[in-house]
C-alpha cells in the first residue's frame, strides 16, 4: 500500500483517539457533600445536617463491600488520612447504621464541619471522600 495511506490513517486515528480521550464521561465521580447546611450559612442549634453521596453506596458498620461505607461528621477537626480509622469521640460522630442526616447541638460560634466517608471498619476513604464547610451558630433569641 502507498505510504500516504498509512500516514493518513494514523493521523485520522490520532484525531479520533484524541476526541475519545477528551470526551466527558457519563459517570459522576465518587464524592460526599452537604445537602444542608450550605457553606458559610448562619444556623441555629440544633444544627440540622443532611449528608449527600454520589458514586458510592451507603452500607452499615461491618459491611466491607467494595465502594460502600457510612458517614462520619467531624466538628472542628481535620480530614482523616486514607486508611486511618476515624476516632470515636465528641468531635468525630459516627453514622454506622447508614444514617444520612442528623441534628447536632452546638453552642453559638463559628465551626468547621467535615463530612468524611469511611468503610465498614470506620477506615477513612481520605480527602477525596470528604467535604468541609464553615457554619456560624447564632445565639438563641
Amino acid at each position: 500500500m502507498p505510504r500516504s495511506f498509512f500516514t493518513t490513517t494514523l493521523a485520522q486515528a490520532s484525531l479520533c483517539l484524541g476526541a475519545v480521550l477528551t470526551m466527558p464521561t457519563a459517570f459522576a465521580a465518587d464524592r460526599v457533600f452537604f445537602e444542608s447546611p450550605t457553606d458559610g450559612a448562619t444556623v441555629t442549634s440544633p444544627v440540622k445536617v443532611k449528608f449527600g453521596l454520589e458514586g458510592m453506596k451507603i452500607a452499615p458498620l461491618g459491611d466491607m463491600t467494595a465502594k460502600t461505607g457510612h458517614h462520619h461528621l467531624i466538628i472542628n477537626g481535620a480530614v482523616i488520612k486514607s486508611g486511618d480509622t476515624v476516632p470515636a469521640d465528641e468531635k468525630h460522630l459516627h453514622f454506622g447504621k447508614g444514617q444520612t442526616e442528623t441534628e447536632v447541638n452546638l453552642p453559638p460560634g463559628k465551626y468547621t464541619l467535615t463530612l468524611q466517608f469511611g468503610n465498614g471498619a470506620h477506615q477513612s476513604y481520605g480527602a477525596d471522600m470528604s467535604k468541609t464547610i464553615t457554619v456560624t451558630v447564632a445565639a438563641a433569641k
